[in-house]
């Protein structure tokens, strides 16, 4: 498998995984009562105190919200990357900068474009992605006029892109480079020894790395290492590096498009200059609810420890089937259903035949230059219903493809 594929030219804007799903279950009756992991929503309860966080503050829906966000926010924010990530700590506070995100989502877009701006002397700007990805990193790519590079991120490499694999012709015109962890779908974590590789790579040949973190907060044994962390240890500030976080996933609060970047301050402040003219702000109660849902950390742990239970069932009745795996991070599953006719047959066959919806690894992956898709023969599963919902799904899953 080719390390390293450029895109085809295609629309900027191409459909979603999910309208893809759409397309390819238009038609078909479920063979029951339908579970949907298809879609990376926490069900979760939020947090109980969310909604008199709101009321409190619901005045503020009368006024527009400062683009930089309040005190208190960039306050609160710093203090939960602090307390995540100790060496932040030791930092001067003008050395980390911290910006609102109206959900992560958008601010994953929009970052590619100051991004470019801050390396205008490149002809041809490539961003780097790993391949499987979030579909937004290509949107935003191909929206940019950059040329998306697609880094294959298989089981032959971790599940994460090969960084000595990317050659020296890409790197010289690489503005930006996507890097997720806990990975989506894969659930892999780039350790502390990967992070350091990669900020080295972004400081040599000047691109930012974008951290996509959002699932920073969900994993199976030790906290995920961050790149900020790696950046601050290892000395000379948090020059090319930006972590986005997101309180979707942490807090279980995805309809509250909620979420924050924080790192290199000099970049923070070009992009919020251009997200002063393009970019939805976060209304005022949402910023003060947020100050209380990142305060506190009860409602993580017992989210994760939710989570863990599912996986715990998960262990139990996919051991040794559909080259199940217990991810590092995050809520997927990535099941390998080559056998069963590869992503696209299987998510059909299990939806008529057990109503339960999965999505094609395929629709969240390109083709390689010869032709593959490392997303081909796999499904994901989010594993976001309860306890009891989820372990009907995992079995109606193994008796339809055994």
């Amino acid at each position: 498998m080719s390390p390293a594929s450029a895109a085809p030219a295609e629309n900027p804007a191409p459909q979603s995984p999910f309208q893809r799903l759409d397309v390819l279950l238009e038609g078909l009756e479920p063979g029951a009562e339908v579970i949907d992991l298809g879609v990376g929503e926490p069900r979760h309860p939020m947090p109980d105190f969310l909604m008199p966080a709101l009321i409190e503050a619901q005045a503020g829906f009368s006024k527009y919200p400062p683009i930089k966000g309040t005190k208190a926010f960039r306050e609160a924010a710093a203090a939960w990357l602090a307390r995540r990530y100790p060496p932040l700590a030791e930092l001067p506070r003008d050395e980390l900068g911290i910006l609102p995100l109206s959900g992560t989502r958008e601010g994953l877009f929009y970052v590619v474009f100051s991004a470019m701006a801050r390396r205008r002397d490149i002809e041809q700007a490539a961003i780097l992605l790993p391949n499987p990805f979030y579909h937004t990193y290509a949107s935003a790519a191909g929206a940019s006029g950059a040329e998306p590079v697609f880094l294959a991120a298989g089981p032959e490499t971790g599940f994460l892109p090969d960084l000595g694999a990317i050659g020296a012709d890409t790197l010289a015109r690489t503005v930006a480079f996507f890097l997720c962890s806990p990975s989506n779908p894969q659930g892999a974590v780039a350790d502390a020894s990967y992070l350091e590789q990669a900020i080295e790579l972004a400081r040599r040949h000047d691109f930012l790395l974008i951290a996509d973190e959002c699932y920073s907060e969900i994993y199976t044994r030790s906290p995920p290492p961050g790149a900020l962390e790696i950046a601050a240890r290892m000395g000379a500030g948090l020059g090319n590096v930006i972590s986005m976080q997101s309180l979707s996933k942490r807090s279980n609060l995805p309809g509250l498009r909620a979420g924050f970047c924080a790192g290199d301050p000099v970049f923070i402040g070009d992009f919020a200059t251009f997200r002063g003219t393009v970019a939805p702000q976060m209304p005022l109660p949402v910023q003060h609810a947020s100050v209380a849902v990142l305060a506190d950390e009860a409602h993580v742990e017992a989210n994760r420890a939710l989570y863990a239970k599912k996986f715990d069932a998960a262990d139990r009745i996919l051991d040794g089937k559909l080259g199940y795996y217990r991810p590092e991070g995050g809520f997927f599953l990535w099941l390998d259903v080559a056998a069963h006719g590869g992503g696209e047959r299987a998510v059909k066959t299990l939806w008529k035949g057990c109503g339960v919806k999965l999505l094609p690894g395929r629709f969240l992956a390109r083709d390689n230059a010869d032709g593959t898709n490392p997303g081909a023969d796999y499904v994901r599963a989010a594993m976001v219903q309860d306890l009891a919902i989820t372990e009907t799904a995992l079995l109606r899953i193994v008796e339809t493809l055994k």
